[in-house]
């Protein structure tokens, strides 16, 4: 399986333009997969330098409504006329991040996008094909990411804390391995995993995501104790884990630092296999 990061808030160099997005491509024995599409139609350029024909991809799975993921699902679907887009129908309301400084800025997707024929509207437990299936609707046993506060959406005219029952993770099986890929894990990647393994079982053998330790609308990020019990939990898991985007670079680090060889960042331009 081969993973190449199309955009990311990094790049491993020049060659490769970044942005505050995620776009992963993978590609497994018989798929051709977009995980998310970025916040613009940087994932597109990028695709060319890293050898990606976007026309050729088979389904794309955008993991929640904000815009840093699927801003760029309108120049997808102009490159790409057969896939099917898989997101959560709640994806499509109004979405909002607030400010430490009083700003409110729409975070939504594009709406006039709703009806488009590519578009397929998930449920908690979705299979797309024989070892590639979606799932969401997760339990809260440990509390959410405290860097998911300022995001909000509109119920009902007012302004509530997003519940995040618009997020969505990937789960591909192939060749006896398992690979979970999260967007942003709104909903805290430790439930993620609980809740994975309430599915299957097990554990994944890879994770690949942000773990939205960092807020962009207050700058701030987890602190120290969330992150170390964090990585506590993931090395208990013996999963390799992938991390980019919302996790945030110090955040990375500290997670490196105890983790060492268990997790490693992907910038746009990376390519890796699994």
């Amino acid at each position: 399986m081969i993973v190449k990061t199309l955009a990311e808030n990094t790049s491993i160099s020049e060659c490769y333009g970044s942005e505050h997005g995620l776009s992963l491509y993978i590609e497994t024995n018989k798929h051709k997969i977009l995980f998310d599409v970025g916040a613009s139609g940087l994932f597109l350029q990028n695709a060319g330098k890293l050898g990606v024909n976007i026309s050729d991809v088979d389904f794309l799975v955008i993991s929640h409504g904000h815009y840093d993921h699927g801003g760029g699902l309108k120049v997808f679907l102009q490159e790409n006329d057969k896939a099917i887009v898989y997101l959560r129908k709640q994806a499509f309301e109004k979405h909002y991040a607030l400010y430490s400084n009083g700003r409110i800025e729409p975070i939504s997707l594009d709406e006039d996008l709703k009806q488009h024929r590519q578009i397929v509207f998930t449920s908690d437990d979705y299979s797309i094909c024989e070892g590639v299936r979606l799932f969401s609707n997760i339990t809260q046993k440990e509390p959410r990411p405290t860097s998911n506060s300022g995001l909000v959406t509109e119920h009902n005219g007012q302004m509530i804390n997003d519940s995040f029952t618009h997020e969505q993770s990937l789960v591909i099986e192939e060749d006896g391995k398992i690979l979970l890929v999260t967007g942003c894990a709104h909903n805290g990647i430790i439930n993620i995993l609980e809740h994975f393994h309430e599915l299957k079982g097990r554990m994944p053998d890879y994770v690949i995501g942000g773990f939205h330790l960092n807020s962009r609308a207050s700058g701030g990020n987890e602190n120290f104790d969330t992150i170390d019990r964090i990585s506590n939990y993931l090395m208990n898991t013996k999963t390799l884990c992938y991390t980019c985007h919302c996790t945030g670079i110090e955040p990375y680090k500290r997670l490196k630092s105890a983790m060492g060889d268990s997790i490693n960042y992907l910038s746009a331009g990376s390519e890796i296999t699994i």
